[in-house]
């Protein structure tokens, strides 16, 4: 099912206004992609990066081309790990968080 227009535009807003929410948002999706949900990852990266700095400042802050980066982001995308990481590193730098793997036990 496709997300309303009314419904973006809440989580865009919240986004937005909410710190802890954004930062939830990030780290999700980077835990998505490191348990091998890289559909879900990029969906949730996309929407933090539309929300927040958007894709021309990143592609400035990065060196990768606008068109490249929501390619990488889109449903049919496959980023190279390279460019992909040199995105979480950005995004996090421009958070102000540096987020760390730990070790749990598999559920």
């Amino acid at each position: 099912m496709a997300l309303t227009r009314d419904f973006r535009e809440t989580v865009v807003a919240r986004i937005q206004k909410d710190r802890a929410f954004r930062r939830g948002l990030l780290k999700e999706g980077i835990e998505c992609l490191l348990s091998g949900d890289v559909d879900s990852g990029k969906s949730l990266l996309r929407d933090y990066i539309k929300a927040t700095s958007g894709f021309p400042a990143l592609a400035e802050a990065t060196g990768i081309p606008v068109k490249s980066l929501i390619r990488m982001f889109g449903a049919a995308g496959n980023p190279h790990a390279k460019n992909l990481f040199l995105v979480v590193a950005c995004l996090q730098r421009a958070e102000g968080i540096r987020l760390q793997v730990r070790p749990s036990k598999a559920a």
